[in-house]
């Protein structure tokens, strides 16, 4: 039987981090309704706002922490509008991909910053005396500071709304989310706005970090953490909605905090089913409308897809370059030992799994032009299904390889019927969703390990049943070209990616492609030709997802552990990173971005501490000067030279022309 004190207790638990998800999800609510710019940054603003704190009160006591609730937000609020100025602006109009892959560089650069500016240990700091005591009410104690926190919220929430309702900046504001052009249209200087808009949304993320930084430590995770559930509450109350994410913050602190008390067993898998429900009854919300901020669900067309038809080779010089490319691979376990260390082998493997899972992303982003972030939930379900199959079933590689995949189609079919109704931002979410509550769920598993991961497998044999070879126990050749074990497993791993691509490469050639790139171009022409898109798009992901499994199980064998990291969503962020920074829809681009970013975070990590600042710094010049990839780099060098060319060209004939006239 549950009591009146608990249940109070559950309540104002759930009101007090509710209230944060509420300033953290209303800007990045607003900054999407009026802009369309779905922020992946916005947590790392938030810490962002809990490290500033940090340090004022470091710095001027406990009067310091009264002095970051005003100086904070302006502060970051100020960073905010620089970033929309000087970056976020320049990827307006190039498709929601290029403002997703935009902000996820700005969240590697801001994390490392962090670890850079603070170090990597949790800091600590103390609210107020007048705030840090117990307050008894009607014989009920309770956190005085949770009490702040949750009447501040309270404040905040409606000045807020006050300001969206009755000034001309909220009316602005309000009617850039139904019709931007209009407003444009009407004189108004929308971009101005835009600025306003977006540090206004990062102020109310660093007030969030203030008071959540007085409430819990503050660690470089902190904005990771919140992120997902902000991204859960602005689906729940409607994209652009402010009141839905007041409403859906508070709904969602609550029900966190019911299951923790009631049912842990299923902590941060409810509100994810919850946000699936929704998207699938009501896509745009509970309060959200059928207006234009609604249209996120549309498909947007984006440079950074098709954009390249296929690849700036031809097929020729294509098949030329591969087989080169291939016979170079196929020669680097032979001078293994003599030009270079057994590393470049194990870093090689490392390379071509990264390089069959961002292939696997580009049927669905670079040929059909939906992005995922909850590819991850395959890549990891592979690896598991693999290792189990390893501990409890058969120690045949084949047999684990088999029902990886079998696994991962299945599953993909599963996500795949239910995902593919919504399509545009909230495919996105949904994606996220599935992934989120599997990568959850493994850590509540015991038969998964937990959240130790699984580790002991035997070796892998192979072969089938109890016949076959371990690559440890053979040596094929003979010397000094004899190679077993790594050697033996880097030419079975090559085999299966080069067999990858000349699949995809086939079926991208088929009809099947050309309906795939149709339907990528405009879902409704595709419609109005006879295709069935839903199917086309789902055939789509099984595929795609399928071979992200087999690139999963494929880490499990050479590993030989698994955990739940696997199936953490920056794993899917980076294989968007890769997909885009190689040169998406070429199927060997992604391959190419896996091997730059894999041995740029090798490489970096192992010598400088804050490599995802110089990655990401990287990836956003990518996106704002090169969003076709490096596969297109040639082109444009050519392109520019012939410019160069044309315009020398013509001063020598404008010059030619003067002296004649002379």
């Amino acid at each position: 039987m549950v009591s009146a004190v608990q249940l109070l207790d559950v309540v104002l638990n759930g009101l007090t981090i509710g209230m944060v998800y509420v300033l953290v999800a209303a800007g990045l609510s607003v900054v999407f309704g009026v802009m369309g710019v779905l922020n992946l940054a916005h947590g790392e603003l938030l810490a962002l706002g809990a490290y500033f704190a940090f340090s004022l009160v470091t710095g001027f006591g406990a009067g310091g922490f009264w002095l970051a609730l005003i100086a904070v937000p302006v502060l970051v609020g100020l960073l905010g509008a620089l970033t929309e100025r000087g970056l976020i602006n320049r990827v307006y109009g190039r498709g929601q991909l290029a403002q997703i892959l935009l902000t996820f560089g700005l969240l590697l650069i801001i994390f490392d910053l962090k670890r850079f500016v603070w170090g990597k240990s949790p800091k600590f700091f103390s609210p107020p005396s007048l705030l840090d005591q117990t307050v008894t009410l009607f014989g009920f104690s309770y956190s005085g500071y949770s009490y702040f926190i949750i009447a501040a919220g309270a404040v905040l929430s409606v000045s807020i709304w006050a300001l969206l309702r009755y000034t001309r900046f909220g009316l602005v504001v309000r009617a850039g989310s139904e019709d931007r052009e209009m407003v444009r249209n009407l004189g108004v200087d929308i971009d101005r706005y835009y600025t306003l808009v977006f540090g206004f949304g990062a102020a109310l993320a660093a007030f969030g970090g203030v008071v959540l930084g007085g409430y819990q430590n503050v660690s470089l995770e902190m904005g990771n953490a919140v992120i997902i559930p902000a991204f859960v509450i602005v689906v729940l109350g409607g994209l652009g909605s402010f009141r839905g994410a007041v409403a859906g913050g508070l709904l969602v602190g609550i029900v966190q905090s019911a299951v923790t008390t009631f049912v842990p067993q299923v902590q941060g898998v409810v509100v994810f089913l919850l946000m699936i429900g929704v998207l699938l009854v009501r896509p745009e919300g509970l309060f959200g409308g059928t207006s234009e901020r609604v249209d996120a669900g549309r498909s947007e067309p984006s440079e950074f897809v098709g954009g390249l038809g296929g690849g700036v080779l031809s097929d020729r010089w294509r098949s030329r370059v591969g087989i080169g490319v291939v016979g170079v691979l196929t020669l680097v376990p032979v001078f293994d030992g003599i030009l270079y260390s057994d590393f470049v082998v194990s870093l090689l493997i490392t390379v071509l799994i990264w390089a069959l899972f961002a292939m696997s992303l580009d049927v669905v982003l670079g040929y059909t032009g939906l992005i995922s972030l909850g590819h991850a939930l395959f890549y990891g379900l592979g690896a598991y299904a693999a290792l189990l199959t390893l501990l409890h079933v058969s120690p045949s590689a084949f047999a684990a390889l088999g029902i990886a995949v079998a696994v991962s189609a299945l599953t993909a079919w599963i996500v795949g019927h239910l995902a593919i109704r919504v399509s545009g931002v909230y495919f996105v979410m949904i994606t996220l969703a599935f992934a989120e509550i599997v990568h959850r769920a493994v850590f509540k598993i015991d038969a998964t390990g937990g959240s130790s991961g699984l580790f002991g497998a035997p070796e892998p044999l192979y072969g089938f049943g109890t016949s076959g070879i371990r690559f440890s126990e053979v040596l094929v050749g003979v010397e000094p070209l004899a190679f077993t074990g790594d050697s033996l497993f880097y030419y079975f791993l090559l085999a299966v990616v080069v067999g990858s691509y000349l699949f995809l490469r086939r079926i991208m050639s088929a009809p099947f492609g050309s309906v795939l790139r149709s339907v990528r171009e405009s879902e409704l022409r595709s419609r109005f030709i006879g295709y069935e898109v839903r199917s086309v798009k789902r055939q789509a992901f099984v595929i795609s997802s399928t071979l992200a499994g087999l690139s999963g199980a494929l880490f499990a064998l050479y590993n030989g552990f698994v955990s739940p990291d696997l199936m953490n969503w920056i794993n899917s962020g980076n294989a968007i990173i890769m997909v885009v920074l190689g040169g998406s829809g070429t199927l060997y681009g992604p391959m190419l971005g896996a091997t730059v970013f894999t041995l740029i975070e090798r490489q970096l990590s192992s010598v400088i501490p804050w490599w995802r600042l110089l990655l990401g710094a990287l990836f956003v010049l990518v996106v704002l000067f090169l969003p076709t990839g490096l596969v297109s780099l040639p082109k444009r060098l050519r392109d520019v030279r012939t410019r160069e060319t044309g315009a020398r060209v013509g001063t020598s004939e404008d010059a030619s022309e003067v002296e004649a006239d002379d």
